[in-house]
């Protein structure tokens, strides 16, 4: 069997810069060697795109961008199917490319923007669609179709530009629907970044500045409380949603050093009842299908003894050591290079 060439996208202009060539080195150590060939592509905060030959704790420590390295680009044109990488002598080479797996997470990367050329390109790669990206990495399109699909969720309000919008009128309207504490986030960014928790006036002035300074739309939603459940969902037409995980953190909230930097404690399966256990399976499955993703998706969740709610969708969920979609589709008795084979063969199926 010949080998594939899978090309790793990772860094990226967003502010998980970090995050993902963290997440991406952890994919690009798991490849099995005997199956593919891995390009691995860097993008730098500035937006260069580079041909990285480095080593995996390189991308680790996010030393990956040093001097030497060749300018690659993906090609949106089908012939070439793949990277030209520009050589020192001013040829340009090229490289067939099988399937991408972008591990890019927040903006320009999990937002349908990379995907959209990879449709371009025809190249498979893995994870949902433009739309579905562009979705998910929405917040509030992605409550607004979770709530046509009949979904709970937690009550929000949202501002398409806070900037513009006076603070008495936001401290009014938030006031008037909900009682503090109420959380406040950018709509488009992940890994908690610029994400509070808010208890009163003052706060909530300092908080929608802080997440206006990641996007001018900003989502204000009431504070739900409970189980923090996750889901690794998985498939293109046949979907199957994993056994599920909860989250315990010793701070306020899931935040981003809850997540990346302090020994967040997990539990997995979730010591929920089988009756709530299924349900929460189903919602996510619902709203993987409500966005129209394909591939994967983490579906997060608040359970209590009111109902299931959903939080959100992750289309490119962490891919870290301690990440929870890898470490949910391994307690189900596989290993990680096995969960990015089937990754890798759901990418291709999309594509035929």
């Amino acid at each position: 069997m010949s080998k594939k060439n899978v090309c790793v996208l990772f860094g990226g202009l967003s502010c998980e810069h970090g995050v993902s060539c963290v997440s991406a080195s952890y994919v690009a150590e798991n490849l099995d060697a005997e199956r593919y060939n891995v390009i691995k592509i860097g993008i730098s905060r500035d937006g260069k795109w580079y041909l990285f030959d480095g080593g995996i704790e390189e991308m680790r420590q996010e030393k990956w961008l040093k001097d030497g390295l060749k300018k690659a680009v993906l090609s949106p044109d089908r012939e070439d199917h793949g990277i030209l990488v520009f050589e020192p002598d001013g040829g340009v080479s090229r490289i067939y490319v099988d399937v991408v797996f972008p591990v890019l997470h927040g903006l320009y990367g999990e937002d349908g923007t990379v995907q959209g050329l990879l449709e371009l390109a025809g190249i498979p790669y893995v994870g949902p669609g433009v739309a579905a990206s562009a979705n998910g990495m929405d917040k509030v399109f992605s409550k607004i179709i979770f709530a046509d699909a009949g979904l709970n969720q937690a009550d929000f309000i949202y501002f398409d530009d806070v900037k513009q919008t006076p603070f008495c009128e936001i401290a009014q309207q938030v006031e008037s629907k909900f009682t503090y504490p109420v959380f406040v986030k950018p709509a488009n960014t992940g890994s908690s970044l610029g994400v509070s928790k808010v208890y009163n006036e003052e706060q909530l002035k300092a908080a929608v500045e802080q997440a206006a300074e990641i996007d001018k739309k900003v989502l204000i939603e009431e504070t739900l409380s409970g189980h923090e459940i996750e889901c690794a969902v998985m498939g293109n037409d046949d979907i199957s949603a994993s056994v599920l995980g909860e989250i315990l953190p010793d701070s306020d909230f899931y935040d981003y050093d809850a997540k990346y930097v302090s020994e967040t404690k997990t539990e997995y399966p979730a010591k929920l009842d089988p009756e709530t256990t299924k349900k929460v399976q189903e919602a996510a499955v619902k709203a993987y299908r409500a966005l129209g993703c394909k591939g994967l998706s983490r579906a997060d969740f608040f359970v209590n003894d009111k109902g299931v709610y959903v939080n959100e969708l992750n289309t490119i969920p962490g891919f870290t050591s301690i990440s929870m979609y890898p470490q949910l589709r391994m307690y189900e008795g596989i290993t990680y290079s096995q969960l990015l084979d089937q990754l890798i063969e759901l990418a291709s199926e999309a594509n035929e």
